[in-house]
């Protein structure tokens, strides 16, 4: 992937700049930041983040927030958290011996054509709905064929259900893993996005791109083991249509980490 910025300058001022993203090999397109929609596609951090129930919540420290003796504000804080809660990405090594850490992963990976595959009306009828080969497969006649280097993101509705634990994981107890409800990924689309269309990653708007009830987590086991990073409880996809968005999701860069918190977006030229 390539980028370039064109900056035009009157009076010391910035009048123009446009990123032109390489999207898929062979082809760019360029998205004029001036004008692009921007989406964010990312809960807030704080004491109601949602994260898995054997998992570490987010906690803020106040460390300073006021006045100082010299007379200008100052504030500051520190957090702590797990890393997989929130909007976060998975890194391949959560799921796949020697796979690429958070800090390795290319950046590149978490950019691409955003592909939203909605299955509101399956999830509404089965809360561990997972995402098969035919709806890809029906994406694809409506809207062509995935391309190479897309990011996949299931769109299911759960992202409503945020913060609630209840309805957002299927029970609000803590390390309770026995009775977790929510829509993922199926093996055979993952193994269909991952050998038959090269997609850069996938992500969906619950907590896991396994279905609640899995035990095996067989798609992280798949798409990881494919050196491929996941992206998980992404907000606010029901204003991106099914293509013609890009997905920037950028993890925070911790070296040696699983995954770790993101911040992503969907740019809409």
């Amino acid at each position: 992937m390539t980028y370039r910025q064109r900056r035009e300058s009157c009076n010391g001022s910035v009048v123009g700049v446009v990123l032109l993203l390489a999207l898929t090999a062979g082809t760019g397109r360029a998205i004029d930041l001036d004008s692009a929609r921007l989406i964010d596609l990312t809960h807030p951090f704080d004491e109601t983040t949602i994260y898995w129930p054997t998992a570490r919540h987010f906690q803020l420290e106040v460390v300073a927030h006021g006045k100082t003796p010299g007379g200008w504000w100052y504030a500051a804080n520190n957090f702590c958290a797990a890393e997989h809660g929130g909007t976060h990405m998975d890194a391949p090594a959560h799921f796949a011996r020697g796979g690429a850490t958070t800090d390795r992963v290319p950046v590149t990976a978490g950019i691409g054509p955003l592909v939203k595959v909605d299955v509101h009306a399956q999830a509404d009828q089965n809360p561990d709905y997972r995402l098969t080969a035919d709806d890809l497969h029906t994406w694809e006649r409506a809207n062509g064929p995935i391309p190479r280097g897309a990011i996949v993101v299931m769109d299911s509705g759960w992202a409503a259900r945020w913060p609630d634990p209840q309805r957002y994981l299927g029970t609000a107890a803590a390390g309770d893993t026995a009775n977790l409800h929510f829509p993922g990924f199926s093996r055979e689309a993952v193994e269909f996005l991952v050998h038959e269309r090269d997609i850069n990653a996938i992500g969906v708007d619950t907590p896991s791109i396994d279905y609640g009830p899995s035990q095996d987590f067989i798609v992280h086991q798949i798409l990881n083991g494919a050196n491929k990073p996941g992206f998980e409880n992404l907000a606010n996809l029901a204003r991106v249509p099914p293509h013609g968005a890009t997905l920037i999701a950028l993890p925070m860069k911790i070296e040696g980490g699983s995954g770790g918190p993101v911040r992503a977006i969907a740019l809409l030229p």
